[in-house]
């Protein structure tokens, strides 16, 4: 589990201390709700829930029953309500088949359900680093936090939650590969090393085809910043327009009157494609 929020966070955010002191609107703690009259929190930091997990978790809630009540708050709408925390234990108790679900009541407005639901999900050890970014950005976006008031409170160092947030700045097909866990976080920040969205592109595809280590693509980003420094601007454009073209990696060395081009393919079926795209080109022009 991750390390506990830090206690100044209920100084910069009151909300959470007042969340926490409502008090429950069952004296005895916990009531069933219809499971059909419970909605899912718009906050939730989780985008994606794990089936085999959740049928694990219902299967252990069939034969023990559920260990912790979900918490949820009075709906607008009459005789519903909406989750705070236990959007899991929720979905797997749908699953098992139960009817009803012990819920906690909590009279909690609309921005301190959004905290209570936001922290919770952040302290969990199983979010993907891009939900935990969106959690972050969405934390300090709110309340007008720093990175730096983030960090403290969270009990992470500031450079942890800047690496984090970082991600965000990828292309969206980057982010999703980090979300599907085809790359891992290391990965991700190697490649946000880089300017070139075509570059960071072609560097993830062969992290996934060739297996590269997060060492890996730090030499090539570290590689890739050093050559570049060196290379005549003229080199380096027809460079990235022949990238633009084929659509992967192309280096081009030339020295003394003389070079050569080296075009780069993460297969064999990559190989062909190229192979092809470049007979096109020629057929084309000698029209």
């Amino acid at each position: 589990m991750r390390k506990a929020l830090g206690k100044g966070l209920e100084a910069l955010i009151p909300e959470i201390g007042n969340a926490l002191l409502t008090p429950i609107i069952n004296l005895e703690g916990t009531i069933k709700i219809p499971v059909a009259k419970i909605k899912p929190n718009k906050y939730q930091s989780r985008e994606k829930f794990d089936d085999a997990k959740l049928k694990t978790l219902a299967d252990s809630i069939l034969e023990h029953g559920l260990a912790q009540p979900i918490t949820v708050r009075p709906s607008n709408e009459n005789g519903t309500y909406e989750l705070v925390m236990g959007e899991r234990r929720w979905r797997a108790a749908m699953l098992a088949g139960l009817s009803e679900i012990p819920a906690i009541i909590k009279p909690l407005s609309e921005k301190e359900c959004f905290v209570i639901s936001l922290i919770e999900n952040l302290q969990r050890s199983d979010l993907n680093p891009i939900e935990e970014a969106k959690g972050y950005k969405r934390l300090m976006g709110e309340f007008n936090l720093t990175q730096e008031d983030l960090a403290k409170t969270l009990g992470k160092s500031r450079s942890t939650v800047a690496n984090i947030t970082r991600l965000l700045s990828l292309p969206q097909n980057i982010q999703d590969a980090i979300s599907e866990g085809k790359i891992t976080e290391g990965h991700a920040r190697a490649i946000a090393s880089i300017d070139d969205p075509l570059k960071q592109r072609m560097l993830m595809e062969r992290i996934i085809n060739q297996q590269l280590t997060v060492r890996d693509v730090e030499k090539i980003s570290k590689n890739s910043k050093k050559t570049r420094a060196k290379k005549d601007s003229n080199i380096i454009a027809v460079e990235e327009e022949l990238q633009r073209i084929l659509g992967t990696k192309v280096e081009i060395k030339y020295r003394g009157g003389k070079g050569k081009i080296i075009v780069s393919c993460a297969s064999l079926n990559d190989l062909n494609r190229i192979i092809e795209m470049l007979k096109h080109k020629s057929k084309t022009g000698k029209k």
